[in-house]
């Protein structure tokens, strides 16, 4: 699997890289990119057969919101359908690694998690990346977590997890950071099976009954951005975790991305002077995973196709910013030295931690040539339209 393959003509200045189950997690953290959430009832099966979704990369299929409890039975049913026409399809030879996105699965609670790993076996596991803990707190972590590194045991595989922090403990402002601890020292007793931590930003907006408008971002809302920047304070220092951004929930979703003119300048200078890109819904995205980068989030949920190659064509880096990455990694003396556009300074042992990130982006999103380049990397075409 890699990055933009729904757009295979666009050059970049250094590609993407492949990724799968088994890459290292160092890498694969950095890769999920747009997580695209389904019910688990949805037959996914034929998608994934034919390659008629290039752009994904990552999926979640849902036992928990976007399941009802009536249901569940069946969507384990399909799901276990679904690993097993994967697993048999790859090992055929029908079925190209580049079309198998991650696949993970989000269990109802931790009872619902050991049912549904009853019906694992080395075959389905071997399709499944990993499991989506929702409602994770500092009470049922560790139970998640000790019978997923079980599970990774009996069946001599890995399977990681991705705890999901969207609870009411940790949007009480009073409870916040004693969760936020009691959180963060599972993770830590478990590093080696988190693959990202999640954030819930509609279930933090329902505890305060407000909800963000399309012209509006999760940044706005100051109770959510709390419980981000506090999630971001304790879990994302040091680069510990990988950390994504919490879905967008409009869309409008274009049959063609027509762009009479490229922008004169600068992307991020043109979402936030609000002219027009794309529509309402995808530039309110656009504008989201803008804030998201500059606060350290990687990737986010999604819940439309359409949003999927913007929130990934936005994980590319430019040149400029590998460049300046690449500077400050490779400088073990110290000190400040000038910027790769000379326009700015790169102060070596302050800076790190961002380049870290940024070079680790740009493994798996590959770097491009400039701002202008992201609305080329939208297209199918690689110019600028379709």
């Amino acid at each position: 699997m890699r990055h933009h393959l729904y757009n295979p003509d666009f050059t970049f200045v250094r590609p993407p890289e492949d990724f799968d189950k088994y890459t290292d997690r160092e890498l694969l953290q950095y890769c999920l990119g747009a997580t695209m959430y389904m019910p688990g009832t949805k037959d996914f099966t034929p998608k994934i057969l034919s390659g008629a979704m290039p752009g994904l990369t990552t999926v979640v299929l849902c036992f928990e919101d976007a399941c009802p409890e009536e249901s569940v039975e069946a969507a384990e049913q399909n799901v276990y359908r679904l690993l097993d026409t994967v697993a048999f399809a790859a090992e055929e030879g029908t079925l190209s690694p580049d079309n198998i996105p991650l696949i993970f699965v989000r269990t109802r609670n931790p009872e619902q998690f050991r049912h549904f790993a009853a019906g694992l076996n080395k075959r389905r596991s071997r399709a499944l990346c990993g499991i989506n803990f929702p409602k994770f707190n500092a009470e049922n972590g560790e139970e998640y977590f000790a019978y997923l590194k079980e599970l990774n045991e009996k069946l001599d595989d890995v399977l990681y997890g991705m705890p999901i922090i969207e609870s009411p403990e940790v949007a009480y402002k009073e409870s916040r950071m004693t969760e936020l601890l009691g959180i963060k020292n599972i993770l830590d007793k478990y590093r080696d099976l988190v693959l990202q931590v999640r954030v819930g930003g509609t279930d933090f907006s329902s505890v305060f009954g407000v909800r963000r408008g399309v012209d509006h971002s999760i940044y706005d809302i100051l109770t959510v951005r709390e419980c981000l920047c506090d999630i971001i304070n304790v879990c994302g220092r040091n680069n510990d975790y990988v950390i994504s951004g919490p879905v967008w929930e409009y869309f409008r979703a274009p049959k063609e991305l027509m762009f009479g003119e490229l922008p004169t300048h600068s992307l991020d200078d043109c979402l936030l002077k609000r002219h027009t890109i794309v529509n309402n819904e995808v530039d309110g995205l656009l504008r989201e995973v803008i804030l998201d980068k500059a606060n350290g989030f990687i990737g986010r949920t999604v819940i439309h196709p359409s949003h999927v190659r913007f929130v990934n064509a936005l994980m590319a880096v430019t040149k400029e910013e590998y460049d300046d990455a690449c500077m400050i990694l490779g400088n073990k003396a110290g000190g400040v030295v000038k910027g790769s556009g000379s326009n700015k300074m790169n102060e070596i042992r302050p800076h790190t931690n961002w380049a870290i990130k940024i070079y680790m982006r740009a493994r798996a999103f590959g770097v491009i040539e400039n701002q202008r380049a992201y609305v080329k990397l939208f297209s199918e075409d690689g110019n600028g339209d379709k």
